[in-house]
C-alpha cells in the first residue's frame, strides 16, 4: 500500500514563501504520478499542480504556473511544492497524492498540511 505524509505547512505573511513536502512509502514511486491539491475551509477541493513519472509538469493556471513550483526527488521518493509569493486566497489544507502508471484517477492521499497566509 502506498503511504504519503505531507510536511511544510505554517502560518505566513504575504508574499512570505513555503516548500510543501510529501514523503511516499511502498514500491514502484518513479511509476506514480504525483499531483498536489488543496482545500479551503467550505470549499471542494481543487487541482493544484502534478508532475508524471517521466518528469512531465501540469499546473493548474496561469498564476499558479508563475508562484509554485512542483518537482520530484526520486532517490528520496518525495514530491516537492515550493509556493512562492503567497497570498491570502492560498490558505488552504494542501494535500499529496498518487496515481499509478496507466491509471484513471489519483488513488492515494495524504492527511493533508496546512497553509494560512494572513494579509
Amino acid at each position: 500500500q502506498v503511504q504519503l505524509v505531507e510536511s511544510g505547512g505554517g502560518v505566513v505573511q504575504a508574499g512570505d514563501s513555503l516548500r510543501l513536502s510529501c514523503a511516499a512509502s511502498g514500491p514502484s514511486f518513479s511509476t506514480y504520478t504525483m499531483g498536489w491539491f488543496r482545500q479551503a475551509p467550505g470549499e471542494e477541493r481543487e487541482f493544484v499542480a502534478q508532475i508524471s513519472w517521466s518528469g512531465a509538469i501540469t499546473y493548474s493556471s496561469d498564476s499558479v504556473k508563475g508562484r509554485f513550483t512542483i518537482s520530484r526527488d526520486n532517490a528520496k521518493n518525495t514530491v516537492y511544492l515550493q509556493l512562492n509569493n503567497l497570498a491570502p486566497g492560498d490558505t488552504a489544507v494542501y494535500y499529496c497524492a498518487a496515481r499509478q502508471r496507466g491509471g484513471k484517477k489519483y488513488d492515494y492521499w495524504g492527511q493533508g498540511t496546512q497553509v494560512t497566509v494572513s494579509s
